[in-house]
């Protein structure tokens, strides 16, 4: 039997809500701690260097978390290609990088690192959307009031003064990473370093916009209309492109990830794209049979019970589920347990009906067929004794 996956989220010990440095922070640390090199021979410790690493490859990639967070480990079950463990390709997750850092700190640097002031995308924002069952089923639209970040029209992102401009770190060259050479038991080894003085943008601003305390954005409340496709899952998210915070040194802006929670119905139970649920019928239906009106996400219909139906009887109902996310038409069904409603509240007239049946069928109650048939009983003639005989004798 195959094992199943964790999830990617609690393997790297993060949140649904981590940005890219919380995944590469937590990655780095379970790297650092599993990695082959620094435990030899130890098949549990590869093992979850392995997972980790898969965990990462996908969650650090924009589009392959994006179909993780809306379809779990099933986004991937029929094979993806590219290079690596697992079939991901790693290198859309900056392992190079990853992993200079991590021999960098073990043998005192020699990793090679990208630019700190090229253009780099900007942060995913994450929000939440509360939606109804029938919602859920069949889509919506729902408007999220949120703080968004937009480029300072005063200094027009630069974060300097009007009139002023950035100037080169002189400390870094405005290259934003410091390198630092020293002797090791390998040799002459470089460790590079984010520059400190201009946290590796490469720039210093002398005099801040005061418009932007020198961020070189600015902070507004505004409405987003969020589309809900038919189908979603509680707990999957939304992506809404460009709509994160704003990239930096000219990269492009993030995506803003809306997750959907799914409030609980009175009636129905999800499980992927089908539909659970109860629905109560009489003793005279389940015995007889006939039409019985059973709730559905469409509304009523009538369903034809077999005569002698016994409760905990399921039925389906075909394309009375959830729509499939990739295709509307597609639907899953409904599957309805009856159960047979034994009355608590009876009349006289009732209660003998009962008896009734019960002295037409098996006397499982032990008693006479009715109180009706007692009182016959009662009057009938009764046979005359001896006793009897002879006090009419004196009598006459």
């Amino acid at each position: 039997m195959a094992e199943t996956k964790r999830d990617y989220y609690e393997v790297l010990g993060v949140d649904k809500n981590a940005d890219e440095a919380a995944l590469k922070k937590a990655y780095r640390q379970l790297a650092k701690k599993y990695h082959p090199d620094m435990n030899p021979g130890d098949a549990e410790a590869e093992k979850k260097f392995k997972e980790a690493s898969e965990a990462y490859a996908v969650l650090s990639d924009p589009e392959k978390r994006r179909q993780y967070d809306q379809f779990g480990h099933a986004a991937f079950e029929q094979g993806g290609g590219g290079s690596g463990f697992g079939g991901f390709d790693f290198n859309s997750a900056d392992m190079g990088d990853i992993f200079g850092d991590i021999f960098g700190d073990l043998f005192g640097g020699g990793s090679r690192r990208r630019s700190g002031n090229g253009p780099m995308r900007g942060a995913n924002l994450r929000a939440s959307v509360r939606i109804t069952f029938e919602e859920a089923v069949f889509g919506c639209e729902k408007q999220l009031e949120l703080n968004l970040k937009d480029e300072c029209t005063t200094c027009h992102g630069t974060g300097a003064k009007p009139g002023t401009s950035p100037e080169t770190c002189p400390k870094c060259g405005g290259r934003g990473q410091v390198v630092m050479t020293q002797q090791s038991l390998f040799g002459m080894v470089q460790n590079v370093s984010t520059c400190p003085d201009c946290g590796g943008s490469g720039k210093i601003i002398r005099e801040k916009c005061t418009a932007c305390s020198g961020t070189g954005y600015t902070s507004s409340r505004k409405t987003i209309k969020v589309t809900i496709p038919a189908g979603i899952d509680d707990g999957q998210s939304v992506r809404i492109a460009g709509r994160g915070e704003p990239g930096k040194n000219g990269g492009p802006r993030g995506d803003l990830l809306v997750e959907v929670v799914v409030q609980r119905h009175p009636i129905f139970q999800r499980q992927d794209m089908n539909i659970f649920s109860t629905a109560p019928i009489t003793f005279a239906q389940a015995a007889l049979g006939g039409d019985v009106k059973i709730s559905t996400i469409d509304g009523d219909v009538l369903y034809n019970v077999k005569p002698g139906t016994q409760t905990d009887t399921k039925i389906r109902l075909k394309g009375k589920g959830v729509p499939s996310l990739r295709n509307k038409a597609v639907r899953g069904d409904q599957y309805v347990t009856l159960v047979v409603q034994v009355p608590t509240k009876l009349n006289s007239e009732a209660k003998e009906a009962l008896r009734a049946f019960d002295a037409a069928t098996d006397r499982s109650l032990g008693q006479p067929a009715g109180k009706a048939e007692n009182e016959k009983e009662k009057e009938k003639p009764k046979k005359k004794g001896f006793m009897d005989k002879l006090k009419e004798t004196f009598e006459d």
